[in-house]
């Protein structure tokens, strides 16, 4: 509960208290927890990118303004290949400051958000 409440209350700083710059890509970490590889990778937004068995579609990134507290966050939809279907396996926002508040759950894949980038 009390995680909710923080996660809550930094969606809210970060949506009314900081001026938001819509971005044009997101740049994601990610890890494959059994190979141990690491990757940084670059997605526009409104496109997708396949990662394994894993599909990551950034619908928003946004960021503050240098002279803000730097926070940048992004809306995603992420899925996964199973048996010719695709099943969701996170969407929501990530927070490059609080990966840990909205973490996706998996047991290969962890991705996370570093930055975004290109302001509009």
């Amino acid at each position: 509960m009390k995680r909710f409440f923080i996660f809550f209350f930094i969606l809210l700083a970060t949506t009314c208290w900081g001026t938001q710059l819509p971005t044009s890509k997101a740049v994601l970490r990610t890890m494959d927890k059994v190979t141990g590889r690491v990757m940084k990778v670059d997605i526009p937004v409104g496109e997708d990118l396949k990662i394994g068995s894993l599909t990551v579609f950034i619908h928003k990134c946004l960021t503050h303004p240098p002279e803000e507290t730097p926070e940048n966050s992004v809306y995603l939809t992420i899925t996964e290949q199973k048996d010719k279907k695709d099943i969701k396996v996170f969407e929501g926002w990530m927070f490059s400051s609080h990966p840990d508040l909205s973490a996706m759950e998996h047991p290969v894949y962890d991705i996370w958000l570093l930055e975004c980038q290109g302001i509009k």
